[in-house]
């Protein structure tokens, strides 16, 4: 019983937040002992590195996911090394619970009225700000410096300047960071703020939810009680007609009442495909703000300053080589180098470009590590003479429904994007969907040497 949950959990995390975080973390410990009477979960590790690393970074998914699949309310957490259960116990509260001291309530969960009586809107924080990702620890070069220095403005006065802000770029350049920097920021320095912060998929969940259980009253008291709304990903909310009409009257309020709003996108307002013209032009009321891919010397700079936080050492060498591999975001870069210092440490070697190279040689193909989903999208779509955007509709032909299985089954395989991801870039609402064609594209290339030959044409096309 309890290998099939752990096995349920790895897939969840897997395709929330990708193979790296499961391979090169959660693999490493194990699920050992259910305590259901203390409703403790005893996690073995195999050494004290893993386990602080894990118990830093990774116990919201625990938090989000073990709970929910266990069944229970509120779970407790017991990391031990070798024979010495519970060395470490940390408490995880329950996602569906409220913290008293600090009124906080969980995203996507909505306060529910007794009969007859007021809604009660909490005072404080509706939403989890990471107090990881501050001003501090970003590190600013040409690629974002426009982004941040706007982040930092509204920040210190929100409402007042650049409101709405608008910040685009690719995934994993810095976005969301620069977002939750604001709220904490904000916080620091008024505390009776309320700020939220959402992603947009989750904001379309909780909008559905409050229709299917007829709490729309909630729903709108909760946005309008907000001085500072943080939205994540707002691309996602296209082509849902109901959710744009509330958060349209939701933008109205928060804009009049002159309430701090800030968006973050992986495209220009005007760009959006699938949103109200009247939204796309509200968001461009404010300040547009881009970020794109960092010169080497920002992501050494990263490199050294992610170190640094680790209590690392990290060579000049290793820090460009490291850079000069991972080309693609800045998620794969402290993808990269927490894989060598996992490495370094699990094996008792010290970090150098040797060990590096053994490492990433495996991970990052330097050919294939600058590939975007769109490249990817744009070069299949052109050799099979569709569009991105047919590929991204609804249309169910069966050459149509092929040609968009490989582009999902070549960016599973050239990239280190999860399937949530894959899916949403392809406008598809189930991960299983992405997951299926993978699997069916995988079986055909075995077989079918004509396919297998167009695969490696497309593959050299994309490296060239």
């Amino acid at each position: 019983m309890l290998q099939g949950i752990w096995d349920e959990f790895l897939l969840i995390v897997r395709q929330e937040a990708g193979s790296r975080v499961v391979e090169t973390w959660l693999k490493a410990v194990v699920f050992e002992q259910w305590d259901a009477l203390n409703q403790t979960a005893h996690i073995k590790a195999p050494n004290s590195f893993v386990k602080d690393w894990i118990k830093n970074n990774y116990l919201n998914l625990f938090n989000l996911h073990l709970c929910r699949l266990l069944n229970v309310k509120e779970i407790k957490i017991a990391f031990f090394i070798g024979q010495h259960k519970a060395e470490v116990i940390e408490s995880v509260i329950s996602p569906v619970s409220l913290d008293h001291k600090s009124n906080l309530i969980i995203p996507g969960k909505l306060p529910i009225a007794p009969a007859n009586q007021n809604i009660q809107v909490a005072k404080k924080d509706q939403s989890v700000i990471n107090p990881n990702y501050c001003f501090e620890n970003f590190i600013v070069g040409p690629s974002n410096s426009l982004a941040h220095a706007a982040a930092l403005a509204v920040a210190e006065k929100p409402g007042v300047l650049y409101n709405p802000l608008f910040i685009y770029g690719s995934s994993g350049l810095g976005k969301t960071h620069l977002l939750h920097a604001i709220g904490n920021r904000i916080k620091m320095f008024n505390n009776a703020k309320i700020v939220v912060y959402q992603t947009a998929d989750r904001f379309v969940n909780e909008f559905i939810s409050a229709i299917r259980f007829n709490r729309m009253f909630a729903f709108r008291e909760k946005y309008k009680m907000v001085d500072v709304l943080l939205i994540d990903d707002i691309q996602f909310i296209a082509n849902k007609d109901q959710t744009q009409e509330a958060f349209f009257h939701i933008f109205n309020s928060l804009y009049d009442s002159h309430k701090q709003i800030i968006f973050s996108s992986d495209n220009y307002p005007k760009d959006l495909k699938g949103i109200t013209e009247r939204l796309r032009s509200r968001m461009e009321w404010g300040l547009v703000a881009d970020i794109y891919v960092p010169t080497i010397e920002t992501k050494i700079a990263i490199l050294k300053k992610k170190a640094e936080q680790n209590k690392e050492i990290l060579p000049d060498d290793v820090a460009y080589f490291i850079a000069s591999q991972a080309n693609a975001n800045i998620r794969q870069l402290e993808g990269c180098l927490v894989r060598v210092i996992a490495f370094a440490h699990l094996t008792g070697q010290k970090i150098s470009k040797t060990l590096a190279e053994r490492v990433l040689g495996a991970v990052v193909n330097p050919e294939m590590c600058n590939l975007t989903l769109n490249k990817i999208a744009q070069t299949i779509a052109g050799n099979y003479a569709y569009t991105i955007d047919q590929l991204r509709s609804q249309e169910r032909g069966r050459d149509i429904a092929f040609v968009r299985q490989l582009v999902m089954y070549l960016m599973k395989k050239l990239t280190d994007r999860s399937l949530r991801e894959i899916g949403q870039f392809l406008n598809r609402k189930d991960h299983s969907t992405v997951l299926h064609a993978v699997n069916k594209i995988e079986k055909m290339v075995k077989i079918d040497l004509k396919l297998q030959k167009e695969v490696d044409s497309i593959k050299k096309e994309l490296s060239a």
